[in-house]
């Protein structure tokens, strides 16, 4: 650290250089953590399944005209020797039946229609990865081992950036209260102090879990020095992790054939016996004597069921032997029990997943995980202004394109993933619906845009990049509703109608996030033409070619 000083400047320039080597990468995985905590939604939107007349919702109509009858024999013909059979119930109005077996390694999925019991056409839905792309992306960039390794490093490099940061703004407090608009370098200064400080304790935390979930893989030792090496040491540790599993009830199949007991029945007792509406249905060895059959509720609580929304909410399940009808298990959700070391993880995992308070929850993580993009965004940017009015030639020939390349990257990294975010959107509804690996085609869409719009960064003068990258982001999430009228003959008014409010949302959040960034393209705009030569006649505003 030579020639840094004393230890707070020292922090300063850690501060800076972690920012800026990982400032690139975590706007894409911060944006799309963001996008994934709705990514439910998200994938509900993307399947565009239509709704189904005469279907009414799960609370109006109940378990008992469910055609599960139906559902069985359909089973039976299509998956006779299936290990199990999975059964999950209509969720929201003008849902289907769904039922999903395994072949070899690869899951079937068939749908029926929840009144008459029907088979409806398959595929029921556009083949898609929905919101669990973003959540992939988010925590291996979709690129497996190395994107996984790639992920923690920057995770950590963030944790560093977080600290050297609360070390270098002695006036914390004071800078959240302090911004100053058209000021140019101190005006980014201040946005990225405010979003900073606002969104702390949640970076900490976020950061901290995100880590803490996967300790296992990244720092191994430990387990291996507990359970040995191999893939069956790591599925022993996970099955003692998991809560409650080492009182999981396993029966092996005998072999004798039997007949499956009335399933409808066994929803109503699971409802007594837990107080949670069932949610899924799964039967393990069907058709043999020893067959189980579990009733799973809801990941979270739900309103009006009277239990709270807490950090651990363990899943109600009741097992009944599948012959019989006999209750073999019952496991009623009680988060206030005894918390002990076996919960830590799973602790951890609804932190960070927001596992926890229901949607308004989720709307605050939301909100955050945007201001916490904001404040890596503008450090990136901060980067570019303070470096090229304090250049000194450091480069040597190189100098202006290193900084032509930063600026270049950084219209990449804050406007491009918007643009490849909406984007991914755009190529669900636009990709034909019969296409083979119809849903790796529109993540390759995704890297193909935004891989784009870093050619277009570089082949633009910066000031036209940014007003373009962002004004091309604002136009397509302002259009989404159109297109999806228009090639689903999907819209709000229906989703509206329908109380389908998940759907309607992700139409809402687009229409929203477009108006905003609208705004920023207006705000870039004039913050350019205020900086060009002959706008102002005395006094030239510090670093005006990346205001924003």
């Amino acid at each position: 650290m030579k020639g840094q000083g004393n230890f707070r400047q020292s922090m300063s320039w850690l501060h800076t250089w972690c920012g800026l080597v990982c400032g690139w990468l975590l706007c894409a995985i911060f944006l799309t953590g963001t996008l994934s905590v709705f990514r439910e939604p998200i994938t509900r939107w993307m399947e565009a399944r239509p709704v189904l007349e005469g279907a009414e919702s799960r609370a109006a109509r109940g378990t008992a005209a469910l055609p599960l009858a139906q559902a069985v024999r359909h089973l039976s013909e299509q998956a006779p020797a299936a290990r199990f059979w999975r059964v999950e119930l209509p969720q929201g109005p003008g849902d289907a039946l769904l039922l999903v077996w395994r072949e070899g390694r690869i899951n079937r999925m068939a749908a029926l229609h929840p009144v008459t019991g029907a088979v409806l056409p398959a595929p029921w839905g556009r083949a898609t990865e929905g919101g669990r792309h973003f959540m992939s992306f988010h925590y291996m960039l979709q690129w497996n081992a190395l994107g996984f390794w790639v992920v923690g490093w920057v995770s950590m490099c963030m944790l560093v950036a977080l600290v050297s940061g609360v070390v270098v703004h002695r006036r914390i407090f004071q800078d959240f209260f302090t911004f100053r608009p058209r000021k140019g370098q101190r005006s980014w200064m201040d946005a990225h102090n405010a979003t900073g400080v606002l969104t702390l304790p949640f970076l900490f935390m976020i950061v901290y879990t995100g880590l803490a979930i996967f300790y296992t893989s990244y720092m191994p030792w430990p387990l291996r020095a507990a359970y040995g090496e191999g893939d069956k040491a790591y599925a022993q540790f996970q099955t003692e992790l998991a809560h409650g599993a080492r009182d999981e009830l396993r029966r092996p199949r005998t072999g004798r054939p039997a007949a499956l007991h009335d399933l409808t029945p066994l929803l109503e007792q699971a409802r007594t016996l837990t107080g949670q509406p069932p949610r899924m249905l799964v039967i393990e060895s069907p058709g043999d004597a020893n067959a189980t059959v579990r009733v799973l509720g809801p990941r979270e609580p739900e309103a009006g069921t009277g239990q709270r929304r807490a950090l651990l909410n363990p899943v109600a399940t009741v097992a009944f032997d599948g012959v019989s009808g006999a209750v073999l298990q019952v496991r009623r959700p009680e988060p206030e029990a005894a918390f002990g070391s076996e919960q830590v993880h799973a602790a951890m995992e609804s932190l960070h997943f927001a596992r926890f308070g229901g949607w308004p929850m989720k709307w605050l993580y939301f909100v955050s995980g945007l201001l916490g993009t904001l404040m890596v965004a503008t450090g990136t940017v901060l980067f570019s202004v303070k470096r090229r009015a304090k250049s000194g030639n450091e480069f040597g020939r190189a100098t202006a394109g290193v900084y032509r390349a930063v600026e270049a990257l950084n219209v990449a990294a804050v406007a491009g993933i918007a643009v490849a975010c909406i984007g991914y959107f755009y190529a669900n509804r636009l990709l034909p619906t019969e296409l083979p690996g119809r849903a790796l085609w529109e993540i390759r869409a995704f890297l193909g845009i935004w891989l784009a719009t870093l050619l277009h960064a570089a082949l633009r003068p910066p000031r036209c990049a940014w007003v373009e990258q962002l004004a091309a982001a604002a136009l397509l999430c302002i259009a989404l509703p159109g297109l999806n009228a228009w090639t689903t003959g999907q819209h709000l008014a229906a989703y509206a109608l329908s109380a389908d409010w998940q759907r309607a949302s992700v139409e809402f959040t687009a229409l929203a996030c477009g108006a905003c960034m609208a705004l920023a393209a207006r705000r870039t705009g004039i913050g350019w033409r205020r900086a060009a030569p002959g706008t102002r006649s005395k006094r030239p505003v510090p670093n005006a070619e990346v205001r924003g």
